[in-house]
C-alpha cells in the first residue's frame, strides 16, 4: 500500500536542507580572467540554479555597450552628413561650371584641326584642356558677375542659394583661366598667342559686354577663337610636326606609293589658323545667334531672335554641307584646279561629302524645331529651350564642319560626344541645368 507523501517542499538552489545558507567557497586563484570570461560568455549556469535571481539584471560584461552603440550610430550618421555634404558641394560646382555643356568645347579644337589639315596629336589634346579650363573659368565669371541679378531671376543657382560663394567662384574663374592659359602655352607659341585674346574676350564679355548690343559679337568671337585655337595647336611650327597632312604631306614619287616621301608644310601653323578662319566665321555665326536668342530666355517675347536664328540655321546647314576642295597632295600645279583631295584622315571625297550632308542635317534638325516653336511662341520655356537646342546643336555642326574638311575620322569622333553629354547629364542629375 502506497502512503501518501506530504507537499513536497522545494529548497532553493544554494540553500541547505536546513535552510542555511551554505559558506561561499573561497576563490581559487588558479581560475585565470580569461576562464572566466569564457564561463560567463558561454558556459551552463551551475545544475539547480538560474542564471537570473529573482529582481536581478544580467551583469555586462561591456559596461559602455549602449553608449558605445550610440557613438556608433551618432558616427554613421555624422559620416553620412559629411558624404551628403560633400556631394551637395560637388552637385553645387557641377551646376556653376555647366559640366554638360562642356561637351561641346572639345569640337572646336577638333574641327579647327581639321580645318587645318592636320590630324589630332598632343598638342591638339593641350588646346582641348586649354579651351575646357578657358570655358569652365567663363561660366563661374559669369555666374559672379551677375549673382545679383540671378538673386532675382534666380534664385536656385548655386551662388544666390548660397552652396557657392562669390569669393570661391571668382577664384576658380581666375585659377582656370591660368590652367587654360598655361595648357596653350604647352601646344607652343602659336596656341598661346590664340588663347591670351580668347581668355580676354571671356573676361570682358562676362564683366562688361554680356547686357551691351556688343554681347552677341563678343561671344561669337570667343567661340571662333576657340576653333582657330585647335588650328594654331595642330598646325605646329614652320616645317611640320608630325601630326598629320598639315603638317607634312605625303607626296608620291613617279615610282609609285613605294617611294613616297615625307616633306614639310610651308604654311605652318599661321597658315593653318587662315586656312580654318572659314570654319570658325561659320560656327560664330552660329554661336551669334544662339546668343541673341538668349538674352530673352527670362521674359520671352521676342520673335525676330528666333526667325534670325532660324534663317541662319537653314544658311549654316547649306555651307556646312558643301565639302571644301582640296588638291590632291604632292600634284602641286599638275593638280587639276577644283579636284578635291583626300582629307587628313585619307577618307576619300565621296565618303566625306556624304557625312557633311548628313551631319549637317542633323545639326539643322537639332537647332531649328525649337527656334520654330519659340518664334511661334515666344514664351521664356519655349525661348530657353531654343537656346539648348542651338547649344547642342554646336556638336553636330563642329562634326559637319570636320567632315567638310575631309576628316571623316575626326568627324565621327566629335559627333560621338552628344550622345555622350547626354548621358552624362542624365547620371549626375543636370538634364534641367541652365547652359547659359
Amino acid at each position: 500500500m502506497r502512503v501518501p507523501s506530504g507537499p513536497e517542499v522545494r529548497v532553493p538552489a544554494g540553500t541547505a536542507p536546513d535552510g542555511a545558507v551554505p559558506e561561499a567557497p573561497a576563490a581559487d586563484p588558479s581560475v585565470s580572467a580569461g576562464a572566466a570570461a569564457t564561463h560567463g560568455r558561454g558556459a551552463a549556469p551551475p545544475a539547480g540554479g538560474s542564471a537570473r535571481g529573482p529582481g536581478a539584471r544580467t551583469p555586462s560584461h561591456r559596461p559602455d555597450a549602449g553608449a558605445e552603440r550610440s557613438r556608433t550610430v551618432n558616427g554613421a550618421a555624422a559620416g553620412g552628413a559629411d558624404r551628403a555634404s560633400r556631394s551637395g558641394r560637388g552637385a553645387a560646382w557641377a551646376e556653376l561650371l555647366r559640366l554638360p555643356a562642356l561637351f561641346t568645347v572639345p569640337g572646336d579644337a577638333l574641327a579647327g584641326a581639321a580645318a587645318a589639315g592636320v590630324r589630332p596629336g598632343p598638342r591638339t589634346l593641350l588646346a582641348i584642356g586649354s579651351s575646357l579650363s578657358l570655358y569652365a573659368a567663363g561660366m563661374a565669371l559669369n555666374d559672379w558677375a551677375d549673382r545679383a541679378e540671378d538673386a532675382a531671376e534666380r534664385p536656385h543657382r548655386p551662388i544666390p542659394s548660397g552652396r557657392v560663394r562669390p569669393a570661391a567662384a571668382l577664384t576658380a574663374a581666375g585659377a582656370l583661366t591660368g590652367a587654360g592659359l598655361a595648357l596653350a602655352a604647352g601646344a607652343g607659341r602659336p596656341a598661346l598667342a590664340v588663347a591670351t585674346p580668347l581668355a580676354a574676350t571671356v573676361w570682358a564679355y562676362d564683366l562688361r559686354l554680356k547686357h551691351s548690343p556688343a554681347g552677341p559679337v563678343a561671344m561669337a568671337t570667343a567661340r571662333g577663337l576657340d576653333l582657330l585655337l585647335g588650328a594654331a595647336a595642330g598646325g605646329g611650327t614652320r616645317g611640320g610636326t608630325g601630326g598629320g597632312t598639315g603638317g607634312g604631306a605625303w607626296a608620291a614619287t613617279r615610282g609609285g606609293i613605294k617611294g613616297a616621301t615625307r616633306i614639310g608644310t610651308k604654311r605652318g601653323a599661321w597658315g593653318g589658323i587662315r586656312a580654318a578662319l572659314p570654319s570658325a566665321a561659320l560656327l560664330g555665326s552660329h554661336t551669334l545667334a544662339v546668343t541673341a536668342v538668349s538674352r530673352r530666355e527670362t521674359t520671352g517675347g521676342s520673335v525676330a531672335a528666333p526667325l534670325a536664328a532660324l534663317a541662319t540655321t537653314g544658311a549654316l546647314a547649306r555651307l556646312a554641307a558643301h565639302r571644301r576642295t582640296r588638291l590632291p597632295a604632292g600634284r602641286g600645279a599638275a593638280a587639276a584646279p577644283g579636284l578635291p583631295g583626300p582629307g587628313p584622315d585619307g577618307s576619300p571625297p565621296r565618303a566625306g561629302g556624304l557625312l557633311a550632308a548628313a551631319l549637317a542635317a542633323a545639326y539643322a534638325a537639332t537647332a531649328a524645331r525649337p527656334c520654330f516653336h519659340a518664334a511661334l511662341n515666344p514664351s521664356p520655356q519655349l525661348t530657353q529651350r531654343a537656346v539648348g537646342g542651338g547649344i547642342r546643336a554646336t556638336i553636330p555642326l563642329q562634326a559637319a564642319l570636320a567632315a567638310r574638311s575631309g576628316a571623316t575620322t575626326t568627324s565621327l569622333l566629335v559627333a560621338a560626344l552628344a550622345p555622350a553629354g547626354r548621358m552624362f547629364a542624365r547620371r549626375a542629375g543636370l538634364r534641367k541645368v541652365s547652359i547659359t
